[in-house]
């Protein structure tokens, strides 16, 4: 399958029938029945979504719903359908850690989004060099201790793991910054989001809505850290059912009876509070050690056992070196200019079309996707002993 172009400058037919101009910076590529318009303004435009469809089996044009991080505007790309599910798209002009996206059209993903729009969907994810670890799920009653465990944690593996900032809309309080504490929100936003399939969880809490967006996740592993959620068991539930894929903890007390020791011994509030925690806890209790929904149950009946075995469970009892080198790579450099693109089988030849450069994009290892990030891509430079072109021959 070869490249299509960035964009045109006269009438351009396709195979389905449509004949169109198209405007600066935009491109088309068809996928079965269907042909994808990208780009423009429209990236930037807040009133348009930078994707339109012609649907060959109706004769009309349409203007799909689009979920996740979509990118700025295009100042010139190249794009390649890679099957029926998703369609690669490579920025002229842009660095590796910004220039390789996916328009998703029919993955699992945006197949489920057009059943609950019930309308065309399209999904945008941000293609991402190397892997990330795994993030983690902890969950546990009220004084079971998991914030303590978190903070050993964050303390002896300082430059390994990070929280993700939850979003709310209730006001920010004295010296509450936005982006830090928490990303403050209006509701309506946050409930077109979540409808979008942007959050992971959320819950109402006091007429007010908190909870933890895809986006903030993947930021965290952006900057080379594992992501830690401390989450309740109903927003764990919520998040095992997205397409996360995290490790689940759940801590629990040695008995009930002294679960309730604990908490009165922190002297911190009232005997109605205490009552409320402990109902709750019971509830989360019977859940999270009976439903099957976490992946390891740990007792702290004793904290420093408990902790090593947490340290066990996520490989850093002594099979790792303390703050190691982050997983996903930091290192950044330019693609190719004025760009074309091959496909043969996995991989990608991205060649510029005014120099000798010619750089291979590997899918072969590639997880993830809409509403979040395609991660697993390796670039290198072309090797003529081991990167095979169209014909059996070497790039």
């Amino acid at each position: 399958m070869g490249e299509a172009p960035a964009f045109f400058d006269e009438h351009t037919s396709f195979s389905n029938g449509l004949h169109l101009k198209l405007k600066e910076f935009e491109s088309a590529t068809a996928v079965g029945n269907k042909t994808y318009v990208i780009g423009g303004s429209g990236l930037d435009d807040p009133t348009l979504n930078g994707v339109r469809v012609f649907d060959k089996s109706t004769g009309r044009w349409v203007v799909p719903t689009v979920l996740g991080t979509k990118p700025k505007a295009f100042n010139g790309h190249s794009v390649l359908p890679l099957n029926k599910e998703k369609i690669l798209i490579i920025k002229h002009n842009s660095k590796s850690d910004d220039g390789v996206w996916f328009l998703e059209v029919d993955t699992q993903f945006v197949r489920d989004q057009k059943v609950k729009f019930e309308t065309e969907v399209v999904a945008w994810s941000k293609g991402v060099i190397g892997d990330a670890e795994r993030p983690i799920v902890i969950s546990g009653p009220s004084g079971v201790g998991k914030g303590t465990l978190i903070n050993m944690l964050m303390k002896e593996f300082q430059t390994m793991f990070g929280f993700s900032v939850s979003h709310t809309t209730r006001a920010p309080r004295e010296k509450e910054e936005n982006g830090i504490h928490y990303h403050f929100t209006n509701r309506n936003v946050m409930e077109e989001e979540i409808k979008a399939g942007k959050f992971l969880e959320f819950a109402a809490v006091h007429g007010n809505l908190y909870g933890t967006s895809i986006e903030a996740v993947e930021v965290v592993a952006d900057a080379g850290k594992r992501c830690i959620l401390d989450i309740d068991v109903q927003g764990a539930r919520s998040v095992r059912a997205s397409s996360l894929e995290a490790i689940y903890i759940f801590i629990c007390p040695p008995s009930f009876e002294e679960l309730e020791k604990r908490l009165r011994a922190r002297g911190t509030e009232t005997e109605e509070q205490i009552q409320k925690r402990l109902r709750n806890a019971k509830a989360e209790l019977e859940q999270g050690t009976s439903s099957g929904l976490f992946d390891h149950i740990l007792v702290n009946d004793d904290l420093k056992t408990c902790y090593e075995r947490l340290k066990k469970i996520l490989g850093l009892d002594g099979s790792t070196i303390t703050n190691a080198t982050p997983k996903t790579p930091t290192e950044v450099f330019a693609l190719p200019t004025d760009l074309s693109l091959t496909k043969v089988g996995e991989k990608i030849l991205i060649k510029s079309r005014n120099a000798d450069q010619k750089t291979v994009l590997d899918l072969s290892s590639i997880k993830g996707g809409a509403p979040g990030r395609t991660r697993g891509l390796s670039i290198h430079a072309a090797n003529q002993h081991t990167d095979i072109d169209n014909n059996g021959g070497n790039f």
